[in-house]
């Protein structure tokens, strides 16, 4: 048998998830270096507040950010989101590994120009958003769709001073909007307050590390 680090990615992963025209669809990207009941709580509340239709998890083949030689196997890394994303709106993916895209941006465009009529919302956790700026083309980002911040422990003041906070301000959409904002024209984007998971992928690979 193959060990997990062996073991190839199924095809049904490698291909973009179908969305008819008119649906609202958030996008969930990560390494999920394991996934684990943290992100499915951002999934559950993303679904419920912005009124999607589906929910793309799409699992990255590598984080340009971080390091790669603790990542886990794509594979494996699928097979974990799987078990944890049970609502069937979620639509786990690894697309991004077929078509070679590396950075947030691009993947964006390649969405983009692939569903026309469809209307996408980019979904991050709001310990994400203090380091957004470093992100390659993070002004592209905002200006391709529109963005859900989720809050997370310890993140909920600090994202008051990141500098995509302040850069966007004028963007910025009630909370009580947020069932509109997959609809709307980027720039726009809205911070949402709600149940938070103290779990991190890093303290579980700490803790299995032992």
């Amino acid at each position: 048998m193959l060990s997990p680090s062996e073991q190839p990615v199924p095809s049904r992963y490698l291909h973009m998830p179908h969305a008819e025209k008119g649906l609202a669809v958030g996008l969930f990207g990560g390494s999920f270096n394991p996934a684990h009941a943290g992100h499915a709580l951002v999934a559950e509340i993303a679904l419920r507040r912005l009124a999607l239709d589906q929910l793309w998890w799409m699992v990255t083949p590598g984080n340009p950010l971080k390091s790669a030689r603790e990542l886990a196997p794509l594979a494996e890394r699928l097979r974990l989101s799987e078990q944890i994303a049970r609502n069937p709106k979620v639509k786990v993916t690894a697309f991004e590994a077929s078509h070679y895209v590396r950075f947030t941006a691009d993947t964006l465009a390649l969405v983009k120009a692939r569903n026309p009529g469809v209307d996408f919302v980019w979904i991050m956790g709001a310990d994400s958003l203090r380091d957004f700026h470093r992100w390659q083309r993070w002004r592209q980002i905002v200006m391709t769709f529109p963005i859900a911040v989720i809050d997370r422990p310890g993140a909920t003041l600090s994202f008051l001073s990141s500098v995509v906070a302040k850069t966007f301000d004028y963007a910025r959409v009630d909370e009580g909007d947020a069932p509109r904002l997959a609809r709307m024209k980027a720039p726009a984007w809205t911070f949402i307050h709600g149940p938070r998971s103290s779990l991190s992928s890093t303290a579980i690979r700490k803790m299995a590390q032992g």
